[in-house]
């Protein structure tokens, strides 16, 4: 074996050692979380949400003082505040809805099992490479703050990862409409994907656009009709009093910029720009597209938290799968990973920054790209 093979699986080894070691830390951390406080995590209100459509109505599940009732049912002892409430849309309640069967400790974990299955997904249709450094890439997942806290909070966005996936696999596979058929789970969590079925249409994937169009189009006409006039204005009303939140901006361009309405201002402009990109990028491989539309979206939404990066992970995912990316770039997204696992030392502006000039060394690739024969997908 020669020399250079020799470092080559030394460093293997090593980095699935230090993967596997933080995510046993991880998820012990994520079980001592859960014996020190049952009920801190979203899972509970998805549940009360729940309980609360089955014996009141769908209509009801944005009342606070039901929802009071029910986490006090429930022996929560958790008092309804701004961050302590359930506003996500009416599809996460019916997601919880089966799990409203079990007791509340047996519900969480098999929501929480449910959640690591869709993990698994996620990495076996996006993660890149093959053999043992495509498993280093579960434990690294495993071992990353955001997902680590997605999973002890009960987020849904890792359904969402796991669609988006599914979506992208799909289009690998020339089945556009089943494609965007997939991105119907965006409506679990939209601030994480709402960029995609547009940077589709932008890219020329025109019947998967037809298939998102689809699935998002029954599942909010559904979600209408299930908590009625009365359900959406209390939906509507949430989601306002959500905005105005400051903690739910920290982690967005709003921190940076100051006034939220030149935030919104910039924000637009960095949607358009990314959209942009993915027109430029409409002939070469869907992983530009995917990879422009997630990174966009995630500079471009209102609302932001620490368990949302789970997103960030994946377009990473599909951006090391890019054959023709430079060979250094792994090292800029490495340093990508590593702002956002560092976010509860030094803050949001190093992951920032990176997501910007992410965007700018995308743009210089696409400048510079001849293109390729179209993709037919």
């Amino acid at each position: 074996m020669d020399r250079s093979r020799r470092w080559r699986n030394l460093g293997i080894a090593s980095g699935a050692l230090a993967a596997a070691m933080f995510a046993g830390f991880d998820l012990f951390q994520w079980v001592v979380a859960y014996g020190s406080d049952h009920f801190h995590n979203d899972f509970t209100f998805y549940y009360a949400a729940a309980r609360i459509g089955a014996t009141h109505g769908w209509q009801s599940i944005y009342d606070l003082n039901l929802q009071q009732a029910e986490l006090d049912s429930i022996g929560s002892r958790i008092r309804i505040a701004e961050l302590a409430r359930y506003i996500s849309p009416p599809p996460v309640a019916w997601l919880a809805l089966p799990f409203t069967l079990l007791p509340y400790a047996v519900a969480y974990w098999s929501w929480s099992a449910l959640m690591l299955a869709a993990l698994v997904g996620t990495w076996y249709l996006a993660a890149p490479g093959a053999g043992r450094l495509r498993l280093i890439h579960l434990l690294a997942a495993l071992a990353w703050l955001p997902v680590i806290y997605a999973l002890q909070l009960g987020q849904p966005g890792l359904f969402v990862a796991l669609g988006v996936a599914g979506s992208y696999a799909l289009l690998r596979k020339h089945r556009p409409f089943l494609s965007g058929l997939a991105l119907g789970v965006i409506v679990l969590k939209p601030q994480l994907g709402f960029l995609l079925p547009i940077a589709l249409l932008a890219g020329g994937r025109f019947r998967a656009v037809a298939g998102a169009a689809v699935s998002i189009g029954l599942l909010v006409i559904a979600s209408g009709v299930n908590v009625g006039p009365d359900g959406m204005a209390a939906y509507a009303e949430r989601l306002s009093f959500a905005a105005d939140v400051p903690v739910n901006r920290q982690l967005t361009l709003a921190l940076v910029i100051g006034g939220l309405a030149a935030a919104r201002v910039v924000q637009g402009a960095i949607a358009v720009w990314a959209l942009a990109l993915a027109f430029r990028f409409r002939k070469q491989s869907p992983e530009w597209i995917y990879v422009l539309a997630i990174l966009g979206g995630l500079l471009a939404t209102p609302y932001l938290h620490l368990d949302d990066l789970v997103m960030l992970g994946l377009a990473v995912w599909l951006y090391l799968r890019i054959p023709e990316r430079p060979r250094w770039s792994w090292a800029f997204v490495l340093a990508l990973v590593i702002a956002s696992e560092e976010i509860p030392l030094w803050g949001p502006l190093p992951l920032i920054a990176g997501e910007i000039t992410a965007l700018v060394m995308l743009s210089v690739a696409a400048v510079r790209r001849h293109q390729s024969t179209p993709v037919t997908a």
